[in-house]
């Protein structure tokens, strides 16, 4: 049996493939080792994915957020290798596991736009080229987090239009103590922010709503699509609920960067699961 997984710092998707055809889904949480240990990943996977699919697994293809170099993946890789003894484990970035699951075998710049943002140049094998992430403080840009981060501070500066500034505070009912110990005190941070996204898709007839996504994703393209040499001469995919959820605004200003075939989906579970039955 195979286990493939697809790990965002919020959560992770599993899909057990048990024999041709016959497959199951598993949500656990968010497994990224930049934010948790080996002894808490064991945790988690013992509680929540050891009963769905016990020990009789052969291959485990780990993609994750926080996977950035072999380090960081002998964190999950060591903590997945205490449970399932006798299998094969490969951990990547969840970057390549985008790629993987918008182009399979072909060539293009993949993009994900989720909690966080990353992007890189694909060649239908492995990664060849991209531009740092940097996280939700010094980078990330178009992720959940940072409009998160953007949006509670227009909130609280009042930049935010006063009626959805009046929405806002009747969603979330949130004070700025309550606020800056969330962000400055507390355990992650990123996922705390990056649940204000949706308020803007909410909203997203209004013009604040849109010009503020459209800032957003333009500085994404600017920061590091367009730091891809010669970017315009490959297709452009998306993996992640932004990219998903504001995929007409995303369309549009890929188009306005010049590219011609733009994929966007929600999830990369399904295109890994057929990446490793091809």
């Amino acid at each position: 049996m195979k286990l493939i997984a697809d790990s965002g710092s919020t959560k992770t998707a599993w899909k057990l493939i048990e024999a041709p055809g016959k497959t199951k889904d598993i949500i656990t949480q968010g497994l990224n080792p930049f934010f948790r240990t080996e002894d808490e990943i064991f945790q988690e996977l013992t509680n929540s994915l050891l009963p769905e699919t016990g020990t009789n697994i052969q291959e485990i293809y780990f993609y994750g957020a926080g996977v950035v170099n072999q380090e960081k993946g002998n964190i999950v890789k060591n903590a997945l290798a205490r449970i399932y003894t006798n299998a094969s484990i490969e951990t990547h970035s969840d970057v390549l596991g985008a790629a993987r699951a918008l182009f399979g075998n072909q060539s293009g710049i993949a993009c994900i736009l989720g909690t966080g943002s990353n992007v890189c140049l694909y060649d239908g094998k492995e990664i060849i080229g991209g531009v740092s992430p940097l996280g939700f403080i010094l980078g990330d840009e178009g992720s959940g987090a940072v409009m998160g981060r953007k949006l509670l501070g227009d909130y609280f500066k009042e930049v935010m239009p006063p009626n959805l500034r009046f929405e806002f505070a009747k969603q979330y009912n949130l004070t700025w103590e309550e606020a800056l110990n969330r962000v400055y005190r507390s355990e992650k941070p990123n996922q705390f922010l990056a649940q204000f996204t949706p308020f803007l898709s909410k909203h997203e007839d209004s013009a604040y709503c849109q010009k503020f996504v459209q800032r957003n994703f333009m500085e994404f393209f600017e920061r590091n699509v367009s730091h891809i040499p010669n970017y315009t001469n490959y297709p452009i995919g998306f993996i992640g609920s932004v990219a998903f959820y504001f995929s007409q605004i995303l369309n549009n200003m890929a188009s306005d960067f010049g590219f011609k075939e733009t994929t966007i989906i929600k999830d990369p579970i399904d295109g890994l699961e057929k990446y490793y039955n091809n």
